[in-house]
Order: structure tokens, then sequence, then C-alpha cells
């Protein structure tokens, strides 16, 4: 689990922090930019002010208007704000509203940015003798003024520099909050996943470790949710299956201990008749094949489920569906009559064509009537009959025995499992049914009602309108 928290702290909050880095820099640099850029306008828009009164006055000559930029600075009203100061010639400060010594010299770096300026404007940023931060912009005049050469005006920057240091903090505690708040919400997010993820994942490993009757208290409605519920129903299904394989096992046990036990008893009793012709010995010989079938045909039934779990294989070919339920019609009809039971079947007239494996279609309907008999009592009656329409062909088998209880008719074809009322058998019989026709491309369907009899129907596509229909199975 921690390996999500070292993801999500990789990804989705290294994202987060450079993008609050960078949209904190942007910030900055737009703010402070903004503000010192509106200084600077401020300070030009004095200076060229003064220019354009200048180029208005009266006074014609050079010395006039020297004059007049002197006047200007005594009677300077903001000094509170800026500080003015006419440059002359020869770079020295030649009068300011802060009462410099005329002959003071400044070789301020915005004077000389202005002296190779193409427009006579130089600006610049700096800290004074005292440390405070200024702003300084000197423009050359456009036209002769005696000794004066720039006006330069300076202002201070610490209310600007305040203004930007509140703005600076703000946008900082700003940022570190979305941050906190992205990682207390991402924590806090992980964690809800996490925590039910580590819950599911040891309720899991126990499940894999063979405690089947575990299972997750689910409390969310969520994906995490849907995947308790997925795990609730597998180890439902793997407890399901357990059950039904521990049934199976007991069962063929059981069904193979009582041939044996037969063939034993009998085996017993020939040994110690002498005499063949006896009716006893005849007898004996008699159950002995008869077990030996049954046993024949269980482990034939097993050996077709091992050989489901690996493919079937299939040696289809065009051939007459009525004729090979006929053969399995002739196949249980002896064993019909000794049981006193009726098989009423009349086959078409015309062939049904379709491409089928032959020996598996009469495992197929050998294996239903077979079914039918053992829940057949004598005198009753087990119909078949044959229906198609323009696709496919539909075999209805119908016996008149007990019906199948609603609660097991829809696990009847699962292997292993058998019903309330099952009789003999491994109950792998219409589990083997279902995928040799689903391997036909055709469908297997039970319709039972208790005390009126069951009625299976077999679907399969005719020639030129099916498919095999399961990939595990080869078409040879």
């Amino acid at each position: 689990m921690d390996s999500i928290t070292r993801r999500w702290v990789r990804g989705s909050l290294l994202i987060t922090i450079l993008v609050l880095a960078f949209a904190e820099a942007m910030f900055l640099f737009f703010s402070i930019s903004g503000y010192y850029e509106g200084a600077a306008r401020t300070l030009r828009g004095r200076i060229d002010t003064m220019i354009t009164q200048l180029s208005a006055n009266d006074a014609a000559t050079p010395q006039a208007r020297e004059l007049v930029l002197r006047r200007m600075v005594e009677q300077f009203s903001e000094k509170e704000k800026f500080e003015l100061m006419l440059i002359d010639t020869q770079g020295r400060i030649s009068v300011s509203t802060a009462g410099f010594a005329a002959d003071k010299d400044t070789r301020a770096e915005d004077f000389v940015q202005a002296l190779f300026d193409s427009e006579g404007v130089g600006q610049s940023v700096y800290r004074t003798s005292s440390g405070e931060r200024v702003m300084a912009m000197s423009v050359l005049l456009p036209f002769a003024c005696g000794e004066i050469l720039s006006i330069r005006l300076v202002t201070s920057m610490a209310l600007i520099d305040k203004t930007l240091f509140s703005m600076i903090a703000v946008s900082l505690l700003v940022a570190a909050a979305v941050l906190g708040f992205t990682l207390w919400s991402g924590l806090f997010f992980i964690r809800s996943i996490v925590r039910p993820i580590g819950v599911i994942e040891a309720n899991a490993a126990r499940i894999a470790r063979g405690n089947l009757d575990v299972r997750i208290d689910n409390k969310y409605d969520d994906e995490v949710g849907k995947l308790a519920n997925a795990i609730n129903r597998m180890a439902g299904d793997l407890e399901k299956t357990e059950r039904m394989k521990n049934e199976f096992i007991s069962s063929v046990s059981h069904e193979l201990r009582t041939p044996l036990t037969s063939i034993k008893g009998w085996v017993e009793t020939i040994r110690n008749t002498k005499d063949t012709s006896d009716p006893i010995y005849q007898r004996g010989l008699q159950v002995i094949a008869g077990e030996t079938d049954r046993l024949y045909e269980m482990v034939e039934e097993l050996l077709d489920f091992s050989r489901m779990q690996s493919g079937l294989v299939l040696k289809c070919q065009r051939l007459d569906l009525a004729a090979e339920v006929s053969d399995a019609v002739l196949v249980v009809e002896q064993r019909a009559c000794s049981e006193g039971v009726e098989l009423v079947w009349e086959e078409p007239a015309e062939p049904v064509a379709v491409s089928a494996d032959p020996g598996r279609l009469r495992q197929v309907f050998v294996n239903l009537l077979d079914n039918a008999l053992k829940y057949s009592s004598k005198g009753g009656a087990i119909r078949l009959e044959m229906l198609k329409d323009g696709r496919s062909v539909y075999i209805n088998i119908t016996d008149e025995g007990p019906g199948i209880a609603p609660e097991d008719l829809e696990h009847v074809k699962m292997k292993f499992y058998k019903g309330k009322g099952a009789v003999r058998g491994s109950g792998i019989g219409l589990a083997v049914v279902d995928e040799i026709v689903r391997a036909h491309g055709g469908s297997f369907d039970i319709q039972s009602e208790q005390g009126k009899g069951t009625t299976v129907t077999v679907r399969l596509p005719l020639e030129g309108h099916g498919q095999i229909g399961n990939e595990r199975i080869k078409q040879v």
C-alpha cells in the first residue's frame, strides 16, 4: 500500500508543487514588474509634464529656460514623494529639492544610461547611503537650457516594497494553504483506498489459504465496493465448487464402491460354484457384466470431464440428425422395455442435415435418454420430437418423472451438482452434454415442473447456418 502513496507523491503531489511554484513565480514576476513599471511611468510622466511646461514658456533663450527650471525646483510641491534634481553639463547636481551642494558630482547609473540612450532616458533602482531603496530617472532635455543638461527625479520604493512584501506573503500563504489542502485531501483519499484495500488483501489471502467461509464486510458503494463484492462472489463460488467437488468425490466413491462390492461378492460366489450350468453361476456372470458396463460408463464420464478441461476434439461431418436420434433410441430401447417405460419417437421422413461429430451427438442423446429413464417409473413414457425453423433444429425429450425442484433447476448443468432428488451418477453428465452442444454452436435448455416431468431441449444449427462455438474445441 505504501507504493500507492509513493506513486501519488511522485505524481500528483509533485505536479501540484511544480504548478504552485510556477504560478507563484509568475505572480511575483508580474506583480514586481507591474509595480516597478508603474513607478517608472509616474516618474516619466512628472518629468514630461515639466518639459512640456518649459517648452510652452515664453522664455526663448537657453538662459531664460534655465531660470524657469530653477524656479520649478524651488516651487516643486511634491517634495514629500519625489526628489527633483537638475544636472548640469558637467554631470553635477546643479540644484535639488533636497538641498544638495551645487557642485556635488553624480555619476548615477540612470544619468549615464540617459547619455547613451537614443531617447535620452535612463532609469535605475539602488540603495542610498542610509539603506533606503529608491528609483531614479534621468531625462536629457530636448533643447538647450543654459548649463542644465538633464532633469532627474528620485522616489522612495519603501511603500511599493512594503506592498509587494505583503502581496508575496499573502501569495505564499495561499500557496501553502493550497498545498496543505492538497496534501491533506490526497492523503485522506489515499487512506480511504489503502485501508479498505488492505482489508480486502488480508481477506483475499485468507481465502487463498483455504478459508472459503471468509467474507469482506463491504461498506463502500464505489469501485472498492465492487471489488469487495467480486471477491465475496468469488469466495462463494469457490466454496460452492469446493462443496460440489467434495460431494462429487463422495458420490463417485460410493458409486464405484457399489459395483465393485457387487463384483467382488459374485466373484467369490462363482469361485465356489463348480458347475458352469448352475443358474447362480450364470446369474453371477450377468451381474458382473452389468456392473462392469456401469463402471465403464462412469469412467467414460470422468474421462469426458477431464477432456473438457483441456479441450475436446470434434470430428465434424455432414450427417442426418434424425438418424442419429433414432440410433440413440435403439441403444436404450431394450433397457426401456425391461423397465416398463415406453419410448415415443417418430423419425421424420426427410433427413435433417447438420454438421456435427456423430460420436459426440450420440453421447448427448444417449446421456439424456439415460437420465430420463432414471427418473421414469414403470408404465411411464418418454417422448421425443424434432422441430426446425430456417436456421436451427430442436430436439425435445420429455419424461413423466418427478421433475426438478426450482432451487435445483438453475444448477443442474453445473459440474458435480446433484439435486435433492438425484439418483445414482457422477453429477457431470449434464455438464458434459452442455459442453458438447455448445461446442457445436447450439444450446441446451431444461424446463421442469415438480410432479409433472421434465423437458430438455437441444438446439443445433442446420448445415450452413452454424459454427463451432467453443474456442477450446478444435474441428478436424
